[in-house]
């Protein structure tokens, strides 16, 4: 049961009752084989019930699907699909080990997008036709339309384009979402016109997703929370990563680059992206503005230090902390925050014409400049490229961090050349590690390698890195590889389980 009271203030459709199912019952309008579109996006607004159902109708009975979303579920969901064989295919995004362990084991079928593309290749046909769509709301309004929760992502078009849609409404999500929402879907191709943001704050849309009420397939009224988010505090090396780019920014508005307010900014998921953004906050600027995917911990810490003027997301994942002082006081942020649908958040277009500053994680990154965010020795998929390229390429500063070691020393972040090509040196202006900072731009790849090599890897790794560019020029070219030893340091890995090898050994004064 359900406070039906509290259900009729969050549903003005009239209709609605006429439509109210259990999670079991609108599970069963999904059937094998069909394409369903669920909300959700960085474990965040999405549908908690219907698809839990679903996986436990498939652990009865065979049942496959093919599973879009906007980016990674919560609660287990994309874990429990998988355990259930749910999945036959499964895009944009994930981060579940479960489903990890089915992608690389060729058990789900994995497409990885940029996340500003996936709808538009549903709208023009090049992906199947969506056959359901199963959206989370704190309300609905009187014609039917969607007040979306803690993201949009992909939701927008998926219910306009689904033939039936399955309405989770949530009692847990706090009714002060409504109103936050910007919902404009982009004219089809090749008659559309330009979409008239032009600066974080514009508002373009409704603050709801109008569809046709009659492809109202069910509603089911739940109670839930979202998974909080893992993110931990800023350590050494991630507050090191922070003050080089802080002294980098500063330095670019003394050379009068930038301005005290920089530019939009937009960072990745994660610790470190996170940990980077609040690092911000100690920084000399000032009226920052946020034009990114995921709004998490960071961007509201900026907003309460004051730095922070306005920020423009899809989604909003929080910690356990602060979902804890956000969402019980969500009026102190609502007029200095909007969330889009993920096609434009990270619209190329948009993110050029604003100009913007681009945040992102590397998996490695390789002595020229290009790197990896997906792929483990270049075949086992961790999460997916994200939105990393909708920016990179498009960002009037591209940037990625990472740590310059992993696994406690024995992997080098920085390679000669990495085993999966996600971003290629084309589309990326700045590599930082808790050592220092290359400044890519206007640098040929022979200047750039001594950029890196000397500013970004850890100094046990630098000498054999220096000692593989020195062979390699001798080869010759613009880019100058040893084909034979480019992967070497990835073979050992897989050989050994760590690159020690390749470590400079002080005792002995030599490369091991």
């Amino acid at each position: 049961m359900f406070d039906e009271d509290l259900a009729s203030q969050r549903c003005r459709w009239p209709q609605w009752r006429d439509k109210l199912r259990t999670a079991e019952e609108a599970a069963a309008l999904i059937e094998d084989g069909m394409t369903v579109g669920m909300s959700g996006f960085t474990r965040a607004g999405e549908a908690k019930a219907v698809p839990r159902a679903l996986a436990e109708r498939a652990g009865q009975a065979p049942l496959s699907i093919t599973l879009m979303t906007g980016a990674s579920l919560g609660n287990d969901l994309d874990k429990l699909l998988t355990e259930a064989n749910a999945l036959s295919r499964r895009m944009p995004f994930q981060v579940d080990a479960t489903l990890r362990r089915a992608i690389n084991d060729g058990r789900v079928m994995f497409m990885d997008q940029h996340l500003s593309e996936t709808v538009e290749l549903l709208r023009n046909r090049q992906l199947a036709e969506m056959d359901v769509a199963v959206i989370e709301a704190c309300a609905i309004t009187e014609d039917g339309g969607i007040v979306p929760t803690t993201s949009v992502g992909n939701s927008a078009s998926y219910a306009i384009l689904a033939n039936k849609v399955i309405i989770e409404l949530n009692l847990d999500s706090p009714a002060a979402l409504e109103g936050l929402h910007d919902i404009y879907i982009p004219q089809m191709r090749p008659t559309r016109t330009p979409i008239p943001v032009v600066a974080a704050d514009s508002r373009i849309g409704t603050p709801y997703i109008p569809i046709d009420p009659d492809s109202i397939a069910a509603i089911v009224v739940t109670r839930g929370k979202d998974s909080a988010s893992t993110v931990q505090p800023p350590d050494a090396d991630t507050q090191r990563i922070a003050n080089h780019l802080i002294d980098f920014f500063a330095d670019e508005v003394k050379i009068g680059r930038l301005t005290p307010s920089l530019l939009p900014l937009q960072a990745g998921i994660g610790n470190m992206a996170n940990a980077v953004m609040s690092g911000l906050a100690e920084g000399p600027f000032e009226h920052l503005t946020m034009y990114s995917e995921v709004l998490q911990d960071s961007t509201f810490d900026l907003l309460d230090s004051g730095k922070l003027d306005f920020a423009s997301g899809c989604s909003i994942t929080l910690s356990e902390e602060c979902g804890e002082r956000v969402w019980n006081n969500i009026d102190r942020y609502r007029d200095r925050l909007v969330l889009r649908p993920q096609e434009l958040s990270n619209h190329p277009g948009i993110v050029r014409r604003l100009g913007g500053i681009s945040i992102n994680t590397a998996l490695e990154m390789d002595i020229y400049g290009n790197v990896n965010s997906t792929h483990v020795s270049g075949t086992r998929m961790m999460n997916g490229i994200g939105g990393s390229g909708d920016f990179a390429r498009n960002a009037q500063l591209s940037v990625f961090v990472t740590k310059s070691l992993a696994k406690g020393g024995d992997i080098s972040s920085i390679v000669p050349f990495v085993s999966h090509v996600d971003h290629t040196e084309h589309d990326v202006d700045i590599l930082v590690t808790e050592h220092g900072l290359a400044d890519l731009r206007g640098l040929a790849p022979r200047e750039r390698a001594v950029q890196v090599i000397e500013r970004c890897v850890d100094p046990s790794y630098r000498p054999a890195l220096h000692r593989y560019f020195a062979d390699a020029k001798k080869r010759g070219g613009h880019t100058p590889h040893c084909l034979e030893q480019a992967l070497g340091w990835h073979v050992a890995m897989e050989e050994e389980g760590h690159m020690r090898r390749f470590r400079y050994d002080a005792t002995a004064d030599a490369v091991s």
